[in-house]
């Protein structure tokens, strides 16, 4: 970075964040499953209502991954994403004045609602706010806080019930997100340019790394369903989809996988399920920086460089599918570590990639349609694991199937996707141009 770059650090501001609105994000998607035996009990739930109440936050959150990034791009994600937190916090609020099934089913619709703005404004800020050779590392550290929200939540939340309890517990967690949407009005500017605070030698720095401008309101978001028409598109889709089958295993089966097949007592589990997450953490952001300055000091091509993050980390998944084979808890561990790691060093650049491939103005449109189809992956990933283990009685070829998926993820983005480059969309080139011609009349 140059020295006149650090005359101000505004778009660090924004990347904190954008940090804590994924670990609120993931923190308040998580209060329910802590206080999930309370509510069992006080609102005369059974189980199996309790499974759909939980389910039915991915079906609002995948279906409305499109919507929340045209929004953001077409009305500004300042709009997108500040409308977003304050919705899903006050669902989160409203939770602890639930009365039984119905109020609880509605409002879990609700968060998923609001949540489902979150990535895909974020992808978008990203491409307005940093310039290419910061994208990886900016995409790799709010996706983490994905990680820090799943660590951090569970024993944060289940204190806070024994402390409190449960009604209090939601009212208090939800309020956190109120607080953030107040900060990020005061603090976020649409463009780097329209900024109060920020230098000219910031703005210069970012717009001058910039291969794409986003954020000319001349330009309209490219139409969803036309971004099916590339290759990349589809590579983009499949590949995060073996991502997140993966991924969904951490926060779902594994606790029970460690004490059904391991043995471990429920304490020691506690403790030891939290760390594949702390380090996916961390090696996230490691991966982000280190691809970014790969690009930068030009040791490899930005498609070479995205592919041998992409294939490095799913080679480190692969671990998942030898865990099962090993009688040492230990080795079961370091192998659900890396595995668990490879798959942030995977995301890292998956969230880099709506910027780096989107039409012009379109960065939320792609990280929506991409993590729509992901999310698929952690929909079905949990039942078809359920359904192995129902029929083996151990997890030994569930994990194995994942491994499975991964390797199909690697040849995706080795054999399927191409070159890594803007999409030139005919059609907005075209409006620009007629908009440019009118204003000169």
């Amino acid at each position: 970075m140059t020295n006149s770059a650090r005359s101000s650090r505004i778009r660090w501001w924004i990347a904190g964040l954008m940090w804590l609105a994924i670990a609120i994000n993931y923190i308040d998607r998580t209060v329910l499953s802590a206080a999930a035996p309370h509510l069992i009990k006080e609102l005369d739930i059974n189980p199996e209502m309790m499974g759909f109440i939980m389910a039915a936050f991915f079906w609002s959150y995948a279906l409305l991954q499109i919507p929340a990034g045209w929004f953001a791009d077409r009305f500004g994600q300042k709009k997108g994403l500040g409308i977003a937190v304050g919705w899903w916090s006050i669902a989160t609020m409203a939770m602890g004045l639930a009365t039984g099934f119905k109020s609880l089913l509605a409002l879990r619709l609700a968060l998923g609602v609001g949540e489902a703005a979150a990535y895909p404004s974020n992808a978008g800020i990203t491409a307005r706010w940093f310039p290419d050779r910061e994208r990886a590392t900016v995409s790799g550290l709010f996706d983490s806080a994905s990680k820090f929200g799943g660590a951090v939540a569970m024993p944060l939340i289940v204190f806070m019930i024994a402390l409190f309890d449960w009604r209090l517990t939601f009212l208090a967690i939800g309020a956190l997100g109120l607080f953030w949407v107040i900060a990020w009005y005061f603090i976020y500017a649409e463009n780097p340019e329209d900024h109060k605070s920020i230098s000219k030698e910031e703005v210069r720095f970012i717009r001058g790394g910039q291969a794409q401008k986003h954020g000319d309101k001349s330009v309209r978001p490219m139409k969803w369903y036309k971004l099916l028409r590339y290759r990349n598109i589809w590579a983009m889709c499949i590949g995060f989809f073996t991502i997140n089958y993966t991924s969904y295993f951490f926060i779902t089966w594994l606790p029970t996988y460690l004490v059904k097949d391991k043995g471990m007592d429920f304490l020691k589990m506690g403790m030891v399920a939290a760390l594949p997450l702390i380090c996916g953490m961390v090696i996230e952001v490691l991966a982000g920086w280190a691809s970014d300055r790969m690009v930068h000091n030009k040791v490899l091509s930005l498609t070479a460089t995205r592919k041998l993050f992409l294939t490095i980390g799913l080679l480190m998944a692969l671990c998942i599918g030898f865990a099962p084979f090993t009688d040492s808890v230990f080795m079961t561990v370091l192998l659900l570590c890396i595995a668990k790691s490879g798959t942030t060093v995977a995301a890292s650049q998956v969230w880099a990639l709506p910027g780096d491939v989107a039409p012009q103005n379109s960065v939320s449109i792609v990280a929506g349609l991409q993590n729509t189809v992901s999310n698929m992956g952690g929909a079905v990933g949990p039942i078809i694991t359920g359904a192995i283990v129902g029929a083996t009685g151990h997890f030994t070829w569930a994990l194995v199937f994942s491994a499975v998926l991964v390797v199909i993820g690697i040849l995706n983005y080795l054999f399927l996707m191409g070159n890594v480059e803007p999409i030139v969309d005919e059609e907005q080139v075209s409006d620009s141009h007629s908009v440019a011609s009118g204003a000169a009349r």
